[in-house]
C-alpha cells in the first residue's frame, strides 16, 4: 500500500491497455483460516508494450515461489513490493506458476478471502483479488477460470466457487476437494469462493431456450427456514429478464450465499452470488415489508448483472456507472412491476434526495463517470448508482420504451464478452435510434444538481400558453462553470375541472433557456412539471399553495401529486424555522396545509402505501438541503411541531384508519396488504406524536400483539422516541424476545440510534460497551454509529459532541475495515452548510482523524476532500 502521505491519485485520462493477454487461469486453494495457500497458472500472451515487463497486483500477500514455463526463478529476476510483483523480463508467450499465502483469519477488512462465521468467503469487488493472490486485478483482464479447492471435509462440507462443479472427490486426511470450471469469461472481480457448513433451499427454472436451471439458496443451517422468499425472488427475476429484456440465463447452475459480515450489500460474481445476510434472510416473524421489497430489488439486481455487468463489463472503474447505474434501473424497472410503479418512483426519489443531492452539493461531489481516485472503493456512492441510473432513465425518456430495448438489444449484440465503455453504451442507443446523444454526455462529466425554474403566461386571445425554463448548476470541486444539459422535461397542463388538456409531453430542454408554446388551450392551465420525476433537477415553480392543493387533488400523474404535497410541506417547514428562529412558542401552521392533509386522509381512491408517503414529512436532511445555512434544531423543532398539529386536527380520521385497517388475519407479504400495513402504521407514528398516555398504549398494545416484524418495529420506533418507562420496558422486551436474531438486533440497536430524543447520544455511547455490539461487523456498526450520524439533532448537537464521538468511531475503525469508516466519514461532509460554530467543531474532528497515524487510503481520500471542498 502506497504512503498516504503520499497518495497515488488515477485518472481516467490516464487509462492504457494492459500489455498482456490472460488466456487461461488455474487455482488451486489448500484453504486454512490462518493461512491459505494458493497456486495459480497463469497462461498468458504478449499484445502490446514490445519491452515491457510484467505486473501483478498483490497485497498483505506472502510470496513462496515463482516460475515461468516450469523454471523456477530465483529473487534476483523479479521485483516485490506493498502494491505487487513485477517481472522486468518476460518472453510474449509463456506459462507463469506462483504460490502465495493470504491470511483470511486476519482480514478484519473483508475484502479478499476471509472468515465469517465459520465459513470462508470472498469480496473481490472493487480491488479484492489480489488479496487473494497476484493478478492483474483490473476489469478490462478478461479471463477463463479453473479453481480447486481442497478443505477439511467435518468443518466445510459445501464448496462452491463460479461456474460448473465438474470434479469432486474425498482426500485421504480427512479433506474434501471440488473442481469448479467457468466456460465464460470474466475479470478478477467477479471471482468468488465460499467453504463452510451450509444448509440450502433448492429449486430449478426452465430458460426460454427450455434449459432446466438448479437455483440454490445457501446459508447457515439455522438461517434455512427464512431462505425460501429469495429463492421465490430469484426465479421472478430471471423470467422478469428473459420477458423484457430477452436475456436468458447462460449456465445450468445458479447459487446465492447469505453470508453475516459483508461490506455491501450484495456481489453478482458470475454464477456464485454472495449476499450480506441482511438481503436475503426473510419471515414475516423477523423480516418488514420493507426488508421483503428490498430482498427481491437486491436479488434482481445481481441476478440482472449476469448481462449488465458480468457479460458486459467495464472496461476500468470508472465506467462503474456503466454496469451499476444501467442495472439499478433494470432492478427499479422490475419492482415496479412487482409493485406499483407510482409507489416505487416515489420510493426511488425519496432515497435519491436524502443521499445523492446532499453528495452532489458537497466536497465530495463528482460525476457519475468520475475522472479520478485515489481509493476506488469510494465511489461506490449513491451518484454512481442512483443517479447513474436516473440519467438511463431519462435517455429512455428520450428515445421512448421500445426505442430503449432497441438500443439495449444493439449493445448486447456489439459488446457481448467485452469489457466496455460508458460512450460505448450511449452510441448503441444513439445508433438504434437514430438520436442525438452528443450534449447528452454532459451528465456523465458534470457534477452536481441542475436547478430548473418555470415561469408560464397564458395568451387568452391566441388561446396559447407559453412555459419558459431555465437551467443552471451549482459549482462543484474542480467544477466552477457547467454547460447546459440536455434534460427531459415531462409536462402536463390541468384545467380548472382537473382535466388533462394536452396529456404527457417530454420537452428536450438544451439550452440555458428555452421557451415553449402550447396552442389551442382555452383556459388558463396549471402546469404539471416534470412528470414521473423525468430528470434529477431541483424545479422551481410560480406555484402557491392552492394550486399545490389542486395539483395534490387533481393531477393525474402519481408522482406529482405527491410532489406537490412535499413542496406544501417543505415551504411551511421552512416557514415555520424562521418563526421558530425568530422566538415564537407555537407557529401557526397554514391552512392551506392542515386541509390537504385531510383530503389525504379521505382520499380512499388513492393507493394506501402512496397515501403513507404522501402523509410523511420531509426528512430533516431533505430539508436542510433546501436551506443556505441548515439550523438542525429549528428544522427538528418545525418538523415536530407540524406533527403534532396535524396530529391533533386529524385525531378522529388518524383513529378511524387505524382501526379501520386492523389486521384481519395472520400476516402474508403482497404488495396490497404491506400498503395497508404501511397506511395504518403512518397513523400510529401521528398518534403517538400527541405523546398521551392513550396513544402511548395504542402503541404499546400493537408491540405485544403483533404476529409480524412490519408491525412489531413500527411500535418499537414510536416508543423510542417518548420519554419514560413506556420506552425501557418496549427495548427491554423487545431484546429479550430477539437477542439470539442478529438481524433483528440489528434494528434494536438502530432504533436506539435513530430516535430523535435529547439523550440519543448517551443512549448509543453506552450501548457501545453492550455485549452484542461488535464494531467487527458492517452490519451492527451501521446499525448503531451509521444511524446516529443521520440522527440530525443527536450528531449536530451545538456542543459538538455527536462530532467527537463518531470521530472516535471511525478512527478506531479504519485499522480494521477502511472501507466502513470512510463511509461513515462522509456524514461530515456537508460542514460548511452549517452555522460558524458547528463548522469550526466539525472541520476540527475531520483534522483529527487526518492526523491519525496510519490513516487509510479510503478514509484519507474522503477526510481530505472534505477539509478542501
Amino acid at each position: 500500500m502506497s504512503d498516504p502521505s503520499q497518495p497515488v491519485e488515477v485518472f481516467r485520462e490516464d487509462y492504457r491497455p494492459y500489455p498482456f493477454a490472460v488466456d487461461r487461469v488455474e487455482l488451486d486453494f489448500e484453504l486454512g483460516e490462518e493461512s491459505t495457500v494458493v497456486r495459480s497458472r497463469i497462461e498468458l500472451r504478449r499484445t502490446g508494450g514490445a519491452d515491457e515487463g510484467l505486473f501483478l497486483d498483490g497485497e498483505d500477500l506472502e510470496l513462496r515461489s515463482v516460475s515461468i514455463d516450469g523454471t523456477a526463478l530465483d529473487e534476483g529476476f523479479y521485483k516485490l513490493d506493498g502494491e505487487g510483483l513485477t517481472l522486468p523480463h518476460v518472453p510474449d508467450a509463456f506459462v507463469l506458476e506462483l504460490e502465495a499465502v493470504n491470511h483470511p483469519k486476519a482480514n478484519t477488512q473483508l475484502s479478499g478471502l476471509y472468515t465469517s462465521g465459520g465459513m470462508f468467503c470472498t469480496q473481490c469487488e472493487a480491488l479484492g483479488f489480489r488479496r487473494i493472490t497476484f493478478f492483474p486485478d483490473r476489469p478490462d483482464v478478461m479471463t477463463r477460470f479453473r479453481v480447486r479447492m481442497a478443505a477439511d471435509r467435518r468443518r466445510f462440507p459445501v464448496l462452491l466457487s463460479n461456474g460448473n462443479k465438474v470434479e469432486e472427490r474425498e482426500l485421504a486426511d480427512g479433506r474434501h476437494e471440488a473442481v469448479w470450471d467457468d466456460p465464460f469469461p470474466k475479470p478478477s472481480y467477479l471471482f468468488a469462493l465460499v467453504a463452510g457448513d451450509l444448509g440450502h433451499v433448492h429449486g430449478s427454472f426452465t430458460t426460454m431456450g427450455g434449459r432446466e436451471v438448479d437455483l440454490y439458496v445457501w446459508s447457515e443451517h439455522d438461517n434455512v427456514g427464512r431462505l425460501g422468499h429469495a429463492l421465490r425472488c430469484l426465479r421472478s427475476a430471471m423470467a422478469w429478464d428473459e420477458r423484457e429484456f430477452g436475456r436468458e440465463y447462460d449456465l445450468d447452475l445458479f447459487n446465492i450465499v447469505a453470508v453475516n459480515d459483508f461490506n455491501m450489500g450484495a456481489m453478482e460474481n458470475k454464477s456464485l452470488n454472495v449476499f450480506n445476510a441482511a438481503r436475503v434472510l426473510a419471515s414475516a416473524e423477523t423480516a418488514t415489508d420493507d426488508d421483503f421489497e428490498i430482498i427481491d430489488g437486491v436479488i434482481a439486481h445481481e441476478y440482472f448483472h449476469n448481462w449488465t455487468g458480468n457479460r458486459i463489463t467495464c472496461r476500468d472503474w470508472f465506467q462503474l456507472t456503466l454496469k451499476e447505474g444501467l442495472t439499478v434501473l433494470r432492478d427499479q424497472l422490475y419492482s415496479a412491476d412487482m409493485t406499483s410503479e407510482a409507489v416505487k418512483r416515489v420510493d426511488d426519489v425519496r432515497m435519491l434526495r436524502s443521499f445523492q443531492f446532499p453528495e452532489d452539493a458537497g466536497p465530495t461531489a463528482h460525476p457519475i463517470r468520475p475522472e479520478s481516485y485515489i481509493a476506488m472503493d469510494n465511489f461506490y456512492t449513491a451518484t454512481v448508482y442512483e443517479k447513474g441510473a436516473e440519467v438511463l432513465r431519462m435517455i429512455r425518456a428520450l428515445v421512448g420504451i421500445d426505442g430503449f430495448r432497441t438500443g439495449m438489444d444493439l449493445y448486447f449484440e456489439r459488446h457481448d464478452g467485452q469489457a466496455v465503455t460508458c460512450d460505448d453504451f450511449r452510441a448503441a442507443m444513439a445508433d438504434a435510434n437514430g438520436a442525438d446523444l452528443e450534449q447528452f454526455e454532459r451528465w456523465y462529466a458534470q457534477a452536481g444538481t441542475p436547478e430548473l425554474t418555470a415561469r408560464g403566461e397564458y395568451d387568452a386571445d391566441a388561446r396559447a400558453y407559453t412555459l419558459t425554463l431555465a437551467q443552471s448548476c451549482p459549482p462543484t470541486p474542480g467544477q466552477p462553470t457547467k454547460q447546459p444539459f440536455h434534460v427531459p422535461v415531462a409536462v402536463g397542463l390541468l384545467g380548472a375541472d382537473g382535466r388533462d388538456l394536452i396529456g404527457s409531453r417530454v420537452l428536450e430542454l438544451r439550452d440555458a433557456e428555452q421557451s415553449f408554446v402550447f396552442e389551442g388551450i382555452d383556459e388558463p392551465p396549471v402546469p404539471s412539471l416534470l412528470r414521473g420525476f423525468s430528470a434529477p433537477v431541483k424545479l422551481t415553480a410560480p406555484l402557491d399553495d392552492d394550486q399545490l392543493a389542486f395539483l395534490m387533488a387533481h393531477d393525474s400523474d402519481p408522482f406529482n401529486r405527491w410532489e406537490a404535497g412535499q413542496v406544501l410541506y417543505t415551504r411551511v417547514a421552512l416557514g415555520l424555522v424562521e418563526a421558530i428562529r425568530s422566538g415564537s412558542a407555537e407557529p401557526a401552521v397554514p391552512e392551506a396545509l392542515v386541509e390537504a392533509f385531510g383530503a389525504l386522509l379521505t382520499g380512499g381512491d388513492v393507493d394506501p402505501s402512496l397515501r403513507s408517503f404522501a402523509m410523511g414529512i420531509p426528512g430533516e436532511r431533505t430539508l436542510g438541503d433546501a436551506m443556505e445555512t441548515v439550523d438542525p434544531d429549528a428544522i427538528h423543532a418545525a418538523r415536530r411541531h407540524m406533527a403534532r398539529t396535524l396530529a391533533a386536527r386529524h385525531e378522529p380520521a388518524l383513529q378511524a384508519i387505524y382501526e379501520r385497517e386492523a389486521p384481519a388475519g395472520p400476516y402474508r407479504y403482497s404488495p396490497e396488504e404491506a400498503g395497508r400495513r404501511r397506511l395504518r402504521n403512518a397513523c400510529l407514528g401521528y398518534l403517538s406524536a400527541l405523546d398521551r398516555a392513550d396513544t402511548t398504549a395504542l402503541c404499546v398494545d400493537q408491540l405485544h400483539a403483533a404476529d409480524n416484524m412490519t408491525d412489531e418495529i413500527a411500535a418499537l420506533r414510536c416508543l423510542a422516541r417518548l420519554p419514560g418507562d413506556a420506552c425501557e420496558e418496549a427495548l427491554a422486551h423487545f431484546y429479550t424476545r430477539w437477542n439470539e436474531t442478529p438481524l433483528v438486533l440489528d434494528k434494536w440497536f438502530s432504533t436506539q440510534a435513530g430516535a430523535l430524543r435529547d439523550d440519543a447520544l448517551e443512549r448509543v455511547d453506552a450501548l457501545l460497551g453492550h455485549p452484542d455490539f461488535d464494531a467487527r461487523n458492517p452490519n451492527r456498526f451501521r446499525a448503531l454509529v451509521r444511524t446516529f450520524s443521520r440522527n440530525q439533532p443527536a450528531f449536530h448537537r451545538a456542543d459538538g459532541e455527536g462530532y467527537r464521538w463518531l470521530a472516535e468511531r471511525v478512527r478506531a475503525l479504519d485499522s480494521i475495515n477502511p472501507q466502513v469508516a470512510a463511509r461513515t466519514a462522509e456524514a461530515f461532509a456537508p460542514w460548511r452548510r452549517f452555522d460558524g460554530g458547528r463548522q469550526a467543531l466539525m472541520r476540527a474532528q475531520l483534522e483529527r482523524i487526518a492526523a491519525r497515524n496510519g490513516i487509510s487510503k479510503n478514509l484519507y481520500e474522503i477526510v481530505t476532500r472534505c477539509l478542501a471542498g
